[in-house]
């Protein structure tokens, strides 16, 4: 019974050990992973479109914006390295926006296919250098 006991026991540390070794592969690599999305506000009004915070570092964004006037609008994002149109948005109506931009200046407009007494001045957004990344943040999905 003892040298049964004892080589079911060698078995199960040998099998451990197996086991154990090929967890440890060195060639695994723990990339970076990208910032966090920063959540962006924006508000289309009678004279101009507004998108707050204007100055954010690169990385991935999600613009929600508000149509707060009587006309169904597009919105369109435009910059270097992204162009995007999205509508039309209906009046007291949200549209959003998810993109990741690249450090530059972007344009946030809103158009409109019905003629408007003024033309609706655009948001400047200012993208930076890139965010930090999020591997230390915790409960992120």
């Amino acid at each position: 019974m003892g040298t049964r006991i004892r080589l079911t026991t060698l078995a199960g540390l040998a099998a451990a050990g197996a086991l154990a070794a090929g967890c440890g592969d060195e060639d695994f690599k723990n990339e970076a992973r990208p910032p966090v999305p920063i959540a962006l506000t924006g508000v289309i009004q009678e004279d101009k479109v507004t998108v707050s915070p204007a100055e954010v570092g690169a990385g991935p964004v999600v613009i929600t914006i508000s149509n707060q006037t009587e006309d169904a609008h597009t919105i369109t994002l435009e910059g270097e390295s992204v162009s995007a149109e999205l509508g039309p948005v209906q009046p007291l109506d949200t549209e959003t926006i998810q993109r990741t931009l690249d450090p530059g200046e972007y344009e946030v407009s809103a158009g409109s296919k019905k003629a408007v007494r003024k033309e609706i001045a655009p948001a400047i957004l200012a993208i930076g250098p890139e965010r930090k990344a999020s591997n230390k943040d915790l409960l992120l999905p």
